[in-house]
C-alpha cells in the first residue's frame, strides 16, 4: 500500500489548507487513517485520526479547527485546517494502523506512512 500526502504550502495566522492523503494499493477491511505532525526538533504528534467505521478523534491542540473526512470513491482522507497557527508549522504525514483496534495515538503504532508535505504558518 502507497500513502500520498499533499496540499502542504505557506500560509498566514488564521489562514486555511487542505491536505490531503491518497491511497493507493491494498485495502483493508479495519484501518485507521491518522494525520501526524512533526515539527523541527520535535517528536512526531498525533494530529488526527479517522476509522473505518468512522469513528473520529482529533489533539486537543487542532479540536474545532481542524477537521478530517474521508472520500470513499477516492480513497482519499482530507484534514481541513483552519485558523492556523504558527505552532502548527510541520511536515504532516498521513499513516495506516491496519489492526483492528480503538484510535491509537503512537507513531508507532502505524504501518504504513506517506512521504509528507510541509506547512508553514507565518506570523
Amino acid at each position: 500500500v502507497q500513502l500520498q500526502a499533499s496540499g502542504g504550502g505557506l500560509v498566514q495566522t488564521g489562514g486555511s489548507l487542505r491536505l490531503s492523503c491518497a491511497v493507493f494499493g491494498r485495502t483493508f477491511s479495519w484501518y485507521t487513517l491518522g494525520w501526524f505532525r512533526q515539527a523541527p526538533g520535535k517528536e512526531r504528534e498525533f494530529v488526527a485520526a479517522i476509522k473505518w467505521n468512522s469513528t473520529i478523534d482529533y489533539a486537543d491542540s487542532v479540536k474545532g479547527r481542524f477537521t478530517i473526512t474521508r472520500d470513499n470513491a477516492k480513497n482519499t482522507v482530507y484534514l481541513q485546517m483552519n485558523s492556523l497557527k504558527f505552532e502548527d508549522t510541520a511536515v504532516y504525514y498521513c499513516a495506516i494502523d491496519s489492526s483492528r483496534v480503538p484510535i491509537r495515538y503512537g507513531a508507532r503504532s502505524y504501518h504504513y506512512w506517506g512521504q509528507g508535505t510541509l506547512v508553514t504558518v507565518s506570523s
